[in-house]
């Protein structure tokens, strides 16, 4: 950028606030909740909300526990007011939930918000206009006083036209909209009188709306307006202060929070954020920041797929795969280390403990998301991740050495395709990398005695298949895996040895097998090899993990040697040339 664009714009100027207190409070329950979804959020659409698709989004609103939905702007939009209209009519409406809905101080437009709620039981008047110094300027060409009246006759008319409609039990909301960019002491004047007005009371409080309509300056100046307001606005017992953030700097959902801390008691939002530029805050980061907190959001986001779903279709807007909590990818990890901390983490969580899983800040489970999607693996991915997913779909415990074996084969396999391999994947290619392993020995069955001499050694008796024909080899030991391996040290493994053996269960009842892991080697300054075995009987699952590795060492040995023959006679051909 040129340098001298930056000469285009100046600081917010900080709030002389030395005493301020709100840096020292936690948060400690949560706030009273309003959805803006079906308003703010549906102005911002490219595509506003049919009634259909509004009907939706309200039921999912009440299904999430908010008590306080604004549904629309009657006197804006036909299809806002005959929504309404669907709402009441139709009593549509829970006994617990209240709606509200939004006009600008416009007597034409005020008439019109009420008679689109004539015969609710309960709703609220979101009344708003203008404040700053540069909408007073240039929109309205007003100074404050000129500015106040047009609130203070909105307020009127509010007031008169709600004790004609008594059949509703009405609240009173007032904005000083661009409040962010009006001076505190105009803001503070005008909403005094309001409150004149409407003569709140402790019982039925009045509800002062306080928005960052337009983010300005960072989060903690938005804390230092709300605590300065708090202290200086009269009649405090009988007042609610909310807060409506937006999120043009990119920090509504901090500036939100600090405002709580400051002493905001309601907060307006959307679900995920949708709304005018930047959007608005995001009410299910807000909910679920405080349960990580150890607090009750009172909204529910047990079912975080179905509500993210629901607000895409409603909205035609997708929801990001890094969204906080709701994304595809949030609780997703390709890197190895964080796989691995995440597998030791879930191996450590106790149910009933504090939760405490490395790079988890809350249990998926609570959001309603499986743990399928938490590891998945690409070329960046570690032994963990491929570990995870073994164990989890398949009840396979690799040992530490087969998992760093397999990882390689993984690794390689999504280096050459340059894609994620997801857990059907990675079956696949552990089955073919172990399971299936046929060549260039298959164990054909086998059988084992002891001698009726006093001789505690056993006696096996196999027979392979071997290139085409069968091969029959004996052999003897302290054990089934012994003689085997002295019966297999007659063929090409001579210098055959187990090092390491391991077995479990894979499922139980009748249904379970026993799977068998072995490590060997074929030269003791050679590299170790793994095999795999899986079998009802544990002895044959043994067997059929050495004979993994037998083929897997024999395939090895035969890759090496073609690879020094090419080369071989690639120099050849060189000197001959």
């Amino acid at each position: 950028m040129k340098t001298t664009i930056s000469q285009k714009y100046r600081p917010f100027p900080p709030i002389n606030l030395p005493d301020r207190t709100w840096p020292a409070k936690v948060i400690q329950s949560a706030p009273t909740w309003c959805s803006v979804d079906l308003r703010d959020g549906n102005q911002a659409l490219v595509e506003p909300m049919d009634a259909e698709r509004k009907w939706r989004l309200f039921r999912q609103l009440v299904d999430i526990g908010f008590k306080q939905i604004e549904v629309g702007f009657p006197a804006a939009s036909q299809t806002d007011f005959d929504f309404i209209r669907y709402l009441i009519d139709g009593d549509r409406i829970p006994g617990d939930v209240t709606i509200q809905v939004l006009t600008q101080s416009r007597p034409a437009l005020i008439r019109r918000s009420f008679d689109a709620l004539r015969g609710a039981r309960r709703a609220i008047m979101h009344l708003y206009n203008s404040t700053s110094p540069v909408q007073r300027r240039v929109v309205f060409g007003l100074d404050r006083a000129g500015i106040v009246d047009i609130a203070v006759t909105g307020a009127s008319l509010c007031r008169e036209l709600a004790e004609a409609q008594r059949e509703t039990d009405w609240a009173f909301e007032y904005s000083p909209e661009s409040f962010t960019a009006t001076e505190l002491e105009f803001s503070l004047e005008i909403c005094e009188a309001v409150n004149a007005v409407w003569q709140p009371t402790p019982q039925r409080k009045v509800i002062l709306n306080l928005p960052s309509t337009v983010e300005m300056a960072t989060p903690n100046v938005y804390a230092d307006q709300i605590e300065w307001f708090g202290r200086h606005i009269s009649r405090r017992d009988s007042v609610v202060i909310s807060v409506h953030p937006h999120n043009d700097r990119g920090s509504a959902s901090a500036a939100a929070e600090l405002a709580m801390m400051a002493g905001a008691e309601r907060v307006e939002g959307t679900l995920f954020g949708n709304g005018e530029r930047t959007g608005n805050v995001d009410l299910v980061t807000l909910a679920l920041n405080l349960l990580t907190q150890g607090l009750d959001p009172g909204l529910d986001f047990s079912a975080i797929d179905a509500v993210r779903a629901c607000a895409e279709y409603c909205n035609r807007l997708p929801v990001h795969v890094r969204h906080p909590y709701a994304g595809e990818l949030v609780f997703t990890a390709f890197s190895g280390s964080h796989q691995d901390a995440i597998k030791k983490g879930f191996a450590a969580q106790r149910s009933d403990a504090v939760w405490e899983v490395p790079y988890l800040p809350i249990d998926p489970a609570d959001l309603g998301r499986s743990y399928e999607a938490i590891i998945r693996v690409n070329s960046q991915s570690g032994k963990g991740g491929v570990a995870y997913l073994l164990e989890h779909h398949h009840g396979l415990r690799l040992p530490r050495s087969l998992q760093i074996e397999f990882s390689r084969v993984v690794k390689g396999i999504s280096d050459a395709s340059g894609r994620e391999l997801n857990a059907e994947d990675i079956w696949a290619a552990f089955r073919t990398e172990y399971l299936d392993r046929a060549v260039p020995i298959t164990l054909i069955d086998y059988q084992i005695t002891r001698a009726a001499d006093g001789d505690r050694r056993e006696h096996l008796t196999a027979r392979l298949r071997q290139q085409g024909r069968e091969v029959r080899i004996v052999g003897s030991g302290n054990g089934p895996v012994d003689a085997f391996v002295d019966a297999l040290r007659s063929t090409r493994a001579a210098g055959l040895d187990v090092l390491a053996y391991e077995e479990h269960a894979v499922g139980a009842g009748a249904k379970a097998q026993a799977v068998a892991y072995v490590e060997l080697s074929f030269d003791p300054q050679g590299e170790s090899v793994s095999g795999v075995g899986l079998h009802e009987d544990i002895v044959s699952a043994t067997l059929a993990a050495i004979v993994c590795g037998l083929n897997r060492f024999l395939e090895r040995d035969a890759a090496l040697a073609a690879e020094k023959d090419r080369m071989q006679r690639t120099m050849t051909g060189g000197c001959g040339r």
